[in-house]
């Protein structure tokens, strides 16, 4: 039972990791929302890219899965999600961050268009879109994102604000 504001909110998150809306978390979301970024951005599969995307995936479901996967079963439920999140990630989003970081570095490497290290603002809106941010709030979070201003945003500010909006109750 989802009990405090907290709570809710991390239990509102569980649909953007949910791609395929069954109902849990598995390894295939994980693949599905690489996929998607892939097609998004017209990035092979085969191409080193998309390989480091696929792996980054796959070390975030493996992550993801020894916080909250309680039974074993290869599933996170949503109860487990806002278990495992509240009550292994509060106190330390730096971990969190950490479990996210090969699967965020690969998809803006994805998304680095200009090979310069840095999305635009644009192209994180992409990325945000595609793994099931509604767009207006997708466009709204990226600008916000770059914080010089420059258009461009960059790995740590990326890996920083994801883990803040899983674990940080504001």
């Amino acid at each position: 039972m989802v009990t405090s504001e907290y709570e809710r909110r991390i239990a509102a998150r569980f649909a953007g990791f949910d791609q395929d809306g069954n109902g849990y978390i598995d390894r295939e979301d994980f693949m599905a929302a690489a996929k998607a970024l892939l097609a998004e951005f017209s990035t092979a599969a085969r191409s080193d890219r998309g390989q480091s995307l696929y792996v980054g995936a796959e070390a975030f479901w493996q992550g993801m899965a020894g916080i909250a996967d309680r039974d074993g079963d290869q599933r996170i439920t949503r109860e487990e999600f806002v278990t495992g999140a509240v009550k292994r990630l509060r106190d330390n989003p730096e971990r969190f961050a950490e479990i996210a970081r090969p699967f965020l570095h690969a998809a803006l490497a994805v998304a680095d268009t200009t090979g310069d290290g840095a999305v635009g603002v644009e192209n994180t809106a992409r990325v945000l879109r595609v793994l099931g941010v509604d767009g207006d709030v997708a466009a709204q979070a990226a600008a916000q994102l770059d914080t010089d201003g420059d258009g461009r945003i960059g790995e740590e500010e990326i890996v920083s604000a994801f883990a803040r909006y899983f674990t940080v109750p504001e």
